[in-house]
């Protein structure tokens, strides 16, 4: 019985890439805020900032969010990337949301495109607030669509999978969207990793 536990977790160590390990980082110095204060009337905030204690350590993803009155606003925080992830076919996410809202995205951009004239590749998910449970958030790769300053472009280009340079944790204001957010929010990560 040990042998077949062994084989298992070789197994799943071979399957599994691990992106980022906020249980084990150093630092987050290599983490950027790119919010809606790129616009003359924004106000939003963000922040990556380790949580550590005598029993563990996170990453909190900590935002201001104060859209307009359509819901334009968006808070995130960026890091570049080089990062071959065509072998694998999820983005999981192991995280739990406290504050007052619950629906963020991923925004992955690809072949060091990093403008604001560039297409991003974007996935919503929603997780529950709650001050005891972590979700695992698993996020297909083939679902990420291509958008430009809040919109689906239906006839852009797919994620090249094989070259992305950019990976995003953001909160949004629903602007094109029925879900509106505002206010300040947390989302705790412990890591990220692809299957």
């Amino acid at each position: 019985m040990n042998y077949k536990l062994t084989y298992v977790n070789i197994w799943i160590l071979i399957r599994d890439q691990i992106l980022f390990d906020f249980t084990t980082l150093q630092n987050v110095d290599d983490w950027y805020e790119m919010s809606d204060t790129v616009r003359t009337e924004g106000k939003s905030k963000a922040i990556l900032v380790l949580q550590t204690t005598e029993l563990f350590q996170l990453a909190v993803f900590f935002t201001l969010l104060n859209p307009q009155p359509n819901g334009a606003g968006f808070a995130g925080v960026r890091t570049l990337t080089n990062l071959d992830l065509s072998q694998f076919k999820d983005i999981e996410i192991t995280c739990r949301a406290k504050g007052q809202n619950e629906h963020y995205k991923i925004v992955l951009k690809h072949r060091g495109q990093n403008s604001h004239e560039d297409f991003s590749y974007e996935q919503f998910f929603t997780i529950p607030i709650s001050d005891t449970e972590f979700s695992k958030i698993i996020l297909p790769l083939k679902d990420f669509k291509p958008y430009y300053r809040g919109r689906e472009i239906t006839d852009g280009e797919p994620l090249d999978t094989a070259n992305i340079t950019m990976f995003e944790f953001q909160i949004y204001g629903g602007v094109y969207l029925p879900i509106k957010q505002r206010g300040v929010s947390a989302l705790e990560i412990k890591m990220v990793k692809v299957s």
